[in-house]
């Protein structure tokens, strides 16, 4: 099972590069079937540019999440915390496997979706 998620283009590059290993997000999809992620960049790209697999998935408060990922989280510190703040969990997706598309994907023609969702969707 996929999901699409909706990724700025600057940590897009860096998952698909290599640099960045994993995805933070303050809430995740419930079905524990996904196993891989369909990456939308959002604006000005607004095109679905690649895939990964799922390695796993960490639950915890956002410190201990930030000492387990920082080496390969992609983002600074600051970032992180910011993103988290006043959240008592955070999410990392581990990032198994990535395949880039040789050419970018539209949302309507590709998967007919009018729109990207705020967090996921279910594919």
């Amino acid at each position: 099972m996929k999901v699409l998620l909706a990724i700025k283009e600057e940590y897009a590059s860096k998952i698909f590069d290599g640099t960045k290993k994993y995805e933070f997000r303050k809430s995740i999809f419930k079905d524990q079937r996904v196993k891989t992620i369909v990456v939308y960049v959002s604006s000005p790209v607004q095109k679905v540019i690649g895939e990964f697999d799922i390695e796993k998935v960490y639950k915890d408060e956002p410190e201990n999440i930030w000492e387990q990922t920082k080496e390969q989280s992609g983002v600074s510190k600051d970032f992180f915390d910011l993103y988290f703040l006043n959240r008592s969990n955070a999410y990392a997706i581990k990032i198994k496997k990535t395949r880039k598309y040789r050419k970018p994907k539209a949302l309507l023609e590709d998967f007919n979706m009018s729109f990207a969702p705020q967090s996921y969707v279910y594919l």
